[in-house]
C-alpha cells in the first residue's frame, strides 16, 4: 500500500508542472530543501525515481509521468471539493485566484480593491505575469480567472470582454510631432519604436496595424515591462505604443504626451478568461460578473477616448 500524503502530492505536482524545484518552492512559499525533502520522501515510498537530472534540468521519469497525472487529478478533485465547501459558507470567506498581464496591474488592482471593499471577507491572491506564462497557468488550471487582452485562440476557454483597452502612440513632451495634428500613419517609418517582447499582446497588435498598412517600422529596445518603455520614451530613446490605461499619471504629470496619429487609437478590449469546463467558485463568478457589469462605470464614468 502507498503511503503518500497530500502535501507530498501538492509539492511533487508544482515541481512536475514547472519542471523547476525552485519555481515550485517560490509557488509554494517553501524552501528549496524543504521541496527537495518531500520529493526524496515521496520517492522512498513508492520505491521509484520521479524526476532524473540532465545537467541543469530536470524532467519526469515513465513513474512521474504517471504520478503527475493521478496527482493532477486529486489536486482538480481537492480545489472542487474546497470550492463546494466555499459555496456553503457563502460569500464570505471565499478565495479568487486570478492572473493578470503586466499592463493590467495598472487597473486591475483598482477593480479587486472595490470588489473587496462589497465582498470583505474574500481572500484574493493576484499574479502579475507576461502573456506566456499567463496562458501556461490557464493551461494548467492553476488559476481561476484571467485578466488579458487577446484571448488564446488554441485553449478551450470561455472568454467575455469587459472594458476597452485603446492602444495609443507616445512621445517625450518635446518631441516634434507632439506639435502636428492628424499625423498620416507612413510618418511613423521614419521613427524608432521601443516594443515589447514577441508574443506580447500589445506587440501583436502593434506589428497587426503596420502590417495593414504596408509600414515597417525601426525597432530599437525591446523589452517585457511596460515601466521600462515608458521610461525610455520619456528619455528620448523613441516613441511606444501601449495602452491608455498605463500612462494616466505620465499625462498628467506632462512627462508624456499622445501623438495625434490617424487610425489611432487602436481599439481592442480587455477580456475575463477561463478554463470552459472548470468549476468556478461563487467568489469567481461574483467577480466575473462584476467585471462585466460594473468594471467600465467603476474606471472610467463616461469618459472617452478620442
Amino acid at each position: 500500500m502507498l503511503h503518500l500524503t497530500f502535501r507530498q502530492l501538492k509539492v511533487f505536482e508544482s515541481v512536475a508542472r514547472h519542471l523547476s524545484y525552485s519555481r515550485a518552492a517560490n509557488e509554494l512559499h517553501l524552501t528549496q530543501p524543504a521541496v527537495s525533502m518531500q520529493i526524496k520522501q515521496l520517492e522512498e515510498n513508492i520505491s521509484l525515481p520521479l524526476f532524473e537530472q540532465m545537467g541543469k534540468k530536470i524532467s519526469l521519469t515513465e513513474a512521474g509521468n504517471e504520478l503527475y497525472h493521478y496527482s493532477r487529478a486529486i489536486s482538480q478533485q481537492l480545489e472542487d471539493l474546497e470550492i463546494a465547501i466555499d459555496e456553503l459558507k457563502g460569500m464570505e470567506r471565499g478565495k479568487l485566484n486570478i492572473s493578470v498581464v503586466t499592463t493590467a496591474n495598472y487597473f486591475a488592482p483598482h477593480l479587486l480593491a472595490k470588489f473587496c471593499q462589497r465582498y470583505s471577507g474574500v481572500t484574493v491572491s493576484l499574479n502579475v505575469s507576461n502573456r506566456e506564462t499567463v496562458l501556461k497557468q490557464l493551461a494548467d488550471n492553476v488559476i481561476d480567472l484571467a485578466i488579458m487582452g487577446q484571448p488564446p485562440e488554441k485553449l478551450d476557454i470561455a472568454s467575455e470582454s469587459f472594458i476597452e483597452n485603446p492602444l495609443v502612440v507616445i512621445a517625450p513632451p518635446d518631441h516634434p510631432l507632439c506639435k502636428v495634428e492628424k499625423i498620416p500613419v507612413k510618418r511613423l517609418a521614419k521613427e524608432i519604436f521601443l516594443v515589447r517582447e514577441p508574443g506580447s499582446g500589445t506587440r501583436s497588435a502593434m506589428e497587426r496595424f503596420f502590417a495593414l498598412h504596408e509600414i515597417k517600422i525601426n525597432k530599437g529596445m525591446e523589452t517585457d515591462t511596460t515601466e521600462a518603455i515608458k521610461q525610455a520614451v520619456q528619455a528620448g530613446m523613441g516613441l511606444g505604443i501601449m495602452s491608455r490605461h498605463t500612462i494616466e499619471l505620465e499625462l498628467e504629470t506632462n512627462r508624456l504626451k499622445i501623438l495625434d496619429v490617424q487610425g489611432f487609437p487602436i481599439t481592442r478590449y480587455w477580456h475575463v478568461v477561463h478554463r470552459r469546463n472548470k468549476r468556478l467558485s461563487g467568489v469567481a463568478q461574483a467577480f466575473r460578473e462584476f467585471l462585466l457589469k460594473e468594471a467600465t462605470d467603476l474606471m472610467f464614468g463616461a469618459r472617452k477616448y478620442d
